[in-house]
C-alpha cells in the first residue's frame, strides 16, 4: 500500500513537470514507470486493480458521449474508415519491410501481428485532443468537432477488438442484459433524483463499474458493457455532467494503468531505429487526416487544424497492445516500444499544434488550391441577411441577450453557435440562428457584413480566448459597428479593450446587480399591489 502511495505521488511529481513544458502529464506517468521499474520495483495489485477501474471507466464516459447523430456525417465516419484502414496497412507493411532487414523487435513478426501492431497504432489520442482543443478554446469549432467524431468512430473500433479479444462464449444468463432497455426509464429516473454533487459521482461508479461487473457474470466483457451502458445513457440531458463529475476520478484510476505500463520497462537502444520510423509515420498520420478532409469537401483550415489535432498515437492503442500481451500475441517488450512512440508522439504533437495557427498561414496557399469547389454544409458562405445585430456564443448569456433585443429594444439579431444541437435548439424555439465557429478565422472570411446591416456584436462565449479571438477578426475584416463582450473576471477587460471591444460586461458583478435590481423591482411592485388593496 505504501509503495503504491509513494509511486502515485512521483507520479504526480513528474505529470506537473512535464505539464510546464506543454505535455500531458500522461507522459510524465509513463515517465515514472519507467524510472521504477529501473529502480527495481515491479507492479502491484493495487495500481493493477486501480489501472483496469481506470479503463472501464473511460469506456464508460465514452458511451455517454456517444450521440450516433453526430457519426453519422461522412466525413466523420468515412475519415475514421478509410484512415485506419490504409495506416493498418502501411504500417504492417513497413514492419514486416523492417523486419526483413533483420531490424531488432519485428524480424520475428508475422503478418498478423504486424495487422494488430498496425491496428493499436492507428488510434488517435483523445485525452491529447481534448486537452489541446481546451487550451486553444476550441472544443465548439468545425475541426474540433469533427476531430471528436473521427475519435470517438477509433474507440468504438477499439471496444469492438476488446469484446472479440475476450474469447469468452456469453452464457444464457447474458439475454437477460436485454431487460436493461426497458429499464432505461428506471435509470433516467434514479440519474434524476442523484442531483448534481457526491450523489451524482456515486451513481455513475454504481453503473459503469457496476454494470461491468454484471456484464462479466455472464461471460460478457465488462469494458463492452461499461460503454453499452454509457450509450443508454447518452440522450438523457445530464449525460454531459456526469461525464463531467467522473472526469477528474477516471483520470485518477488511469495513472495507475500507465504507471503498470512503465512499470514494463522502457525498449533498449535497439530500438531507436523502429522508434523514429513510428514517429515519420505520425506525420504521415496528420498528412491523411488533413487530405481525407479535403477530400470530403471540408475547408482547406478545417482539414489542416483537424490534421494536426489528431497527428499522434493513442493511449487506446496501449490499451490493445495490453490485452494483445495478455493473450500472448505479441512479446511484453512492446509494451515499452508503444508507451515509448506514444510519449514521443505527444512530444512532436504539442509543439505543432500550440502553433497550429500561424503553421495554416504558411501552408495555406498550398492548401488552398486543393479545396474542393463544394462544400458541406458546415463551410458554406453565412449571409446574416437583414439582421442589425449579432450574438455570438447562444448558452443562457446569449439566448438572453437575444430575447432582450428582439423583444424589448425591437431589433432583429442573429445568433451564432457551433454546437449543431444547439443551434437546432434554438431555431425550433424561433430564433434566427446560424451555425458557425467564431474561433474560426475563416468563419470571419464567410460572413458577409460589409454591407453595414449589422451595427452591433455581442460576444457571449464562456472563454476569454474565443472573445478575444473573435473582436480581432471583427476588426480585421473590417467591422465598423459596437463590439460588446461578457468577462468572468476583472482582470480580464483590459485584454478585451485591447482587442477591439467597447463595452465589457463584467459576468458576475453585473449579474448580482441585476439580481439585486430584479428583486427590489419584484417587491417593490409587490408592497404596491397590496397597499392599494388595503382598506
Amino acid at each position: 500500500m505504501y509503495d503504491a502511495i509513494v509511486w502515485i505521488a512521483i507520479a504526480f511529481a513528474l505529470g506537473v513537470a512535464v505539464r510546464q513544458v506543454g505535455l500531458p502529464p500522461l507522459v510524465g506517468y509513463l515517465i515514472a514507470g519507467f524510472g521504477l521499474q529501473a529502480a527495481g520495483a515491479a507492479p502491484s495489485p493495487l495500481i493493477d486493480d486501480l489501472a483496469a477501474l481506470g479503463v472501464t471507466l473511460l469506456l464508460f464516459t465514452i458511451g455517454l458521449k456517444l450521440k450516433l447523430k453526430s457519426l453519422l456525417a461522412p466525413h466523420v465516419w468515412g475519415v475514421a474508415s478509410m484512415h485506419m484502414l490504409t495506416i493498418v496497412a502501411l504500417l504492417a507493411t513497413l514492419l514486416l519491410a523492417l523486419g526483413a532487414l533483420g531490424l531488432p523487435y519485428v524480424s520475428t513478426l508475422d503478418v498478423q501481428t504486424a495487422l494488430l501492431l498496425g491496428f493499436a497504432l492507428s488510434f488517435s489520442s483523445t485525452v491529447f485532443a481534448v486537452k489541446v482543443l481546451e487550451e486553444k478554446g476550441e472544443m465548439g469549432s468545425l475541426y474540433g468537432t469533427v476531430a471528436i467524431g473521427i475519435l470517438i468512430m477509433q474507440d468504438l473500433a477499439a471496444v469492438v477488438f476488446l469484446a472479440v479479444s475476450a474469447g469468452k462464449v456469453p452464457t444464457l444468463w447474458a439475454l437477460l442484459l436485454l431487460l436493461l432497455i426497458p429499464l432505461r426509464p428506471v435509470i433516467f429516473w434514479l440519474l434524476e433524483r442523484a442531483g448534481h454533487g457526491e450523489l451524482l459521482l456515486l451513481f455513475g461508479l454504481t453503473v459503469g463499474i457496476g454494470g461491468a461487473e454484471l456484464f462479466e457474470l455472464t461471460q460478457v466483457k465488462g469494458d463492452l458493457g461499461a460503454l453499452l451502458l454509457g450509450v443508454l445513457i447518452a440522450s438523457h440531458p445530464k449525460s454531459g455532467e456526469l461525464a463531467k463529475t467522473l472526469l477528474g476520478l477516471k483520470d485518477l484510476f488511469l495513472v495507475g494503468f500507465f504507471l503498470s505500463i512503465g512499470l514494463g520497462g522502457p525498449p533498449g537502444l535497439a530500438a531507436v531505429p523502429l522508434l523514429l520510423a513510428l514517429l515519420m509515420v505520425v506525420l504521415f498520420k496528420a498528412f491523411l487526416f488533413e487530405q481525407l478532409l479535403l477530400l470530403f469537401k471540408l475547408r482547406a483550415r478545417t482539414a489542416f487544424l483537424g490534421g494536426l489535432t489528431l497527428g499522434n498515437y493513442s493511449e487506446f492503442g496501449l490499451i490493445v497492445i495490453a490485452i494483445a500481451v495478455g493473450a500472448g500475441w505479441l512479446p511484453s517488450s512492446w509494451l515499452g516500444i508503444v508507451a515509448t512512440a506514444l510519449a514521443l508522439s505527444f512530444v512532436v504533437a504539442a509543439p505543432l499544434n500550440a502553433r497550429s495557427h500561424m503553421l495554416y498561414e504558411v501552408f495555406s496557399p498550398r492548401l488552398r488550391r486543393q479545396e474542393r469547389r463544394q462544400r458541406i454544409a458546415e463551410e458554406r458562405e453565412i449571409d446574416p441577411g437583414d439582421a442589425d445585430a449579432m450574438i455570438v456564443g447562444m448558452g443562457r448569456v446569449g439566448a438572453g441577450a437575444y430575447d432582450t433585443l428582439h423583444l424589448d429594444k425591437g431589433r432583429n439579431p442573429v445568433g451564432i453557435d457551433a454546437d449543431p444541437d444547439m443551434v437546432a435548439r434554438h431555431r425550433s424555439a424561433g430564433r434566427n440562428v446560424v451555425q458557425g465557429s467564431a474561433t474560426d478565422a475563416d468563419f470571419w472570411h464567410r460572413l458577409h457584413l460589409d454591407d453595414g446591416h449589422v451595427k452591433l456584436v455581442l460576444l457571449a462565449m464562456p472563454q476569454l480566448s474565443e472573445n478575444v479571438f473573435a473582436a480581432e477578426h471583427l476588426r480585421k475584416e473590417g467591422f465598423q459597428g459596437a463590439i460588446g463582450a461578457v468577462a468572468r473576471f476583472p482582470d480580464e477587460e483590459s485584454a478585451l479593450h485591447a482587442a477591439g471591444v467597447h463595452q465589457v460586461f463584467d459576468l458576475y458583478a453585473e449579474a448580482g446587480a441585476g439580481f439585486a435590481q430584479h428583486v427590489c423591482s419584484g417587491l417593490l411592485l409587490s408592497l404596491s399591489s397590496a397597499d392599494a388593496e388595503a382598506p
